[in-house]
Formats: structure tokens, sequence, C-alpha cells
């Protein structure tokens, strides 16, 4: 395995090919910094972006890869969009933020920022070619849509490898953007089989022409949350403190990739913020060096990420599917609606902004609530969070649960007992404070995934131990821009 972090073009042939692909195309590449910070060129963005359908594979789409899109996702907003879920609806007095993924272009999903991330600068020094390469994309479902849509903006074949069991919204997706049926490749199981994901990867491996972009270990997954996502939720939270009294106490991520995780690190670094990673119960890795399956649809596990910086994370919470799966149906179904409007006295505007959950987002607002009530946190304090995706991605989901847990009918009752059992009711159970042993401990379980099985170095899975390891990587990100800017100029594109 190679850890590319290059900051020079290895391949100038390549480089030179990717440059005219562009210039005849007309495309532009946006830098990590506009991406960070995109209201500093918002008279650009209005007269070149905006006129631009958000679902289409318009190159345009690509300065909208970020946080600040506004409800039309066609807009910029001076603060990114975001929930702040009240009370009566969390059970704690703390205020639960969670940012809005289902803003971001194209997939309506945050992924398509790690994608960028991880494709760019290969591209930028000459790594990829767009000609002769095909994109490869693992993944349990949205890094996947975001790698396939980057792809195809950007002129290459693409292959999505994902698990067959993940929500039909998502194959719908892929199946009207992929070049051909045979470039989504449907692996055993569902959200808890990585490593069968790995295994397809091996094979497409076997052609050179084909890179994989393993979002589990690519730091530009990483990178690019640090340097992008990580700002955009310390603005939501400045916007939110007008008072200068309530104070950032913890961030809750579910494991993912590792790649959301990696806001934690700027958000501890800016703010103080204690990181939370979020797991299933049923499959409890971090937790309890545990396995199994589960239906929290985003959160690949039975390993440890190798862009996931355990050394720095606070706590683990776990989260069983059975509170996402009922829960989502609480918050989209008729029944579930007309139930919290009863007992919470939501709205029709606050109940409608439920939508914006999707399944791994329900267990990251699930991990903030129970965060909340381990550590006694009052009005004043804030508990920050992402939903990484909205509820169009789960429709399906909603049929299958009411099929296999409440016999094909869900109505009011059912949703006052789910409500009661998962909200109210979360309890700190299935929590660690991490020491330094239990941080140890997990970080140690990497190996088995990373040297063991996929080969990496012994003393570059050592050398993440460091936290001046996790630092320097971001100095990647003012060369990666100027070697974007380089880019456009060569290709006739530059600002």
């Amino acid at each position: 395995m190679t850890i590319h972090m290059e900051s020079e073009i290895i391949d100038r042939e390549i480089y030179d090919r990717a440059v005219g692909q562009f210039r005849q195309a007309g495309i532009r590449l946006p830098k990590i910094s506009e991406l960070a910070d995109p209201l500093a060129s918002r008279d650009e963005f209005e007269a070149l972006v905006q006129p631009a359908d958000p679902d289409a594979p318009d190159a345009r789409n690509l300065f909208r890869v970020h946080w600040h899109n506004g409800p039309d996702r066609t807009s910029l907003q001076e603060v990114p969009a975001h929930l702040v879920l009240p009370p009566e609806l969390t059970g704690v007095k703390a205020k639960i933020v969670v940012a809005l993924g289902n803003r971001f272009p194209m997939i309506r999903a945050h992924k398509v920022l790690a994608a960028y991330g991880c494709l760019v600068p290969r591209l930028v020094t000459g790594q990829f070619d767009l000609a002769g390469n095909r994109a490869v994309w693992p993944s349990t479902g949205n890094y996947c849509r975001g790698g396939v849509a980057i792809s195809r903006i950007l002129g290459c074949r693409s292959f999505a490898v994902l698990p067959e069991g993940m929500s039909r919204e998502r194959f719908q997706w892929l199946e009207s953007w992929v070049t051909k049926p045979g470039d989504i490749v449907r692996t055993h199981g569902t959200e808890s089989n990585v490593k069968e994901i790995y295994d397809a990867c091996h094979d497409l491996a076997k052609n050179p022409e084909n890179v994989i972009f393993n979002q589990f270990s690519e730091f530009g997954n990483y990178i690019v949350h640090r340097a992008v996502t990580g700002p955009a939720l310390e603005r939501i939270f400045d916007a939110l403190n007008t008072s200068g009294n309530l104070r950032a106490r913890a961030y809750v991520s579910a494991s993912g990739s590792g790649g959301t995780l990696a806001a934690g690190d700027h958000l501890k670094q800016r703010l103080g913020m204690r990181i939370c990673a979020v797991e299933a119960l049923e499959c409890p890795t971090m937790l309890n060096n545990g396995y199994g399956e589960h239906n929290i649809q985003g959160i690949g596990d039975k390993h440890i990420p190798f862009i996931h910086n355990v050394l720095n994370t606070d706590y683990v919470v776990a989260v069983s599917d059975k509170a996402s799966d009922a829960l989502n149906l609480v918050f989209n179904t008729s029944a579930g609606r007309r139930y919290l409007a009863q007992r919470t006295g939501l709205g029709q505007e606050a109940l409608a902004d439920l939508a914006d959950l999707g399944l791994s987002s329900i267990a990251n607002v699930l991990g903030a609530i129970k965060m909340a009530k381990y550590m006694d946190l009052g009005p004043d304090d804030v508990v920050l969070t992402v939903a990484t995706d909205g509820a169009e991605m789960y429709g399906t989901e909603i049929t299958k649960t009411k099929a296999n847990t409440y016999g094909g009918e869900f109505g009011e009752l059912a949703a006052a007992e789910a409500f009661g059992r998962y909200l109210m009711g979360a309890t700190t159970d299935n929590m660690l404070e991490m020491s330094r042993r239990d941080r140890e401990r997990v970080f140690n379980l990497g190996y088995y995934t990373w040297v063991e099985q996929q080969g990496v170095a012994l003393e570059d899975f050592d050398a993440r131990r460091d936290p001046e390891f996790w630092d320097r990587l971001m100095d990647a990100v003012p060369v990666w821009d100027q070697m974007i800017d380089r880019f456009n100029e060569a290709a006739g594109t530059g600002g």
C-alpha cells in the first residue's frame, strides 16, 4: 500500500494530458481554501455558479462542494445550514446542533467533499490519468456516489463498490450516473461488511488501469474534512454564541471512514471540544473489540480506519440500529409526526426539518444526547454533530422497518413507544470515556486490518501515534492549493 501525499508533479505526461482535457472542457478546480470559505468569492459564485443545476454533472457544481449552500442548494448563506434541536425533542437541556449534509450538490450528502479531497491531489500531481485510469470508489454508499459524481464531471470512468444490502435509493442514483451497469460492484453483506469491499478492490487492482481511492486510508479525506468541515462547524458555533456565554463542549460523529471525525481535531484545537466517535451497538468494534451486523448506513466497521486519529478521540458511544430504524419512522411518517406534534408541541416547519436526518444522522443525534447526559450539560452547553445525509436516501428502509419490526403498520402508539424508548429513554450505557490505555487498545486493533491484511509498512502504521503527524498533514493544504492554481492556469481556466 502506498500513502499518496506527494507535493510535486510525479508524471509530467499524465499531467499535461489532464491539463489539455480541462482546457478543452473549460473546467476549473476550486481550491480547498475556497471550499473552506466560499463566501470570500461570493460575487464570482453568484455570476458563474449559481445558474447551474445542483443535481447535474456540471463542473460548476465543484464550487458547491462545501457547507454553505442555501436551502435551494444554488445560493450561498453566511452560516452553514444547521438545526438546533429543541429540548422537547432531545430530552436534554444542552443545545444539540446538527450541521446539514443534504445541502451538498449532486448526491445530497457530504461525502462528495471527501471524494474531491481524495481525487484532486492525485490529479494535480500527475498521478491519475483521466483518459487511461478508472477511479474505484469503495464505500458503504455515499462516498462512492460522490466519487462517481466527481469522476463524471472530470471526464473519467469510475467503479462504485458497495454492499448489496444498502438502501435501494443509493443504487437507483448510481444506476442513473454510471457509464455502464457493470460499473456498480455489489459486494456481499451490508454496512458491517467492509472486508468484502476491500477484497473486491484487490481484485479490481489487478488491472493496473484501476486506481483505488480507499476513503478509509486516503489522507485527502482526513485533510479536506479538517480543513473544510471543521471551520464550517466552528462558524456555526460562533453564529449561535451571540451572547458569548455558550460553551463548546463536544463534537460527535459516527466512526465511518474517519474523515468526518477529522473535523473534531480542528474543533478541539480551536474550541477545546471533546471528540466522541459513534458506532453501532450491534457491531461494537471500538467499545468491545466486537463484531456483528447492523443497519446504521454510513458507518463501516469491524475495523479501525487508517485515517482515524484514535489517540485524540475522547469518547466512544454505541447506538443501536433499532433506535435509528424506529426513529426514522417517527421522524418521517405521518403517524410519527402527528405524535411528535402532540407530544412536543413542535410546529410543522420544525417537524419538516427532521427529514434532513438520515439513518447515520439519527445515530449521531442519539450519540450527542448520550454525551449531553453523561457530561450533565446545561442550556449554555453546545454539542455539535453532523447529518451526513437526509431521509431521501431511506424511503425503502421505512417500508422494511414497518414490515420487519411493526408488522406492516406504524401508528401513533408505536411512535409514542419509539419516542419514549429511544429519545426520552436514552441512557449513558454503552459508552466509554477513553483512558490512554483504551486509546492504545483501539489504535492497536488497526494493526490487523492495515499491516496484516492491507500491507501497510509497520513504520507507517506506528507513525500515526505522534500527534504532530496529524498536524503536519495540514501543511498539504496550501501546497495543494498552489498546485490547483497552477493546474488551472495551465488549462486556461484560472481566476
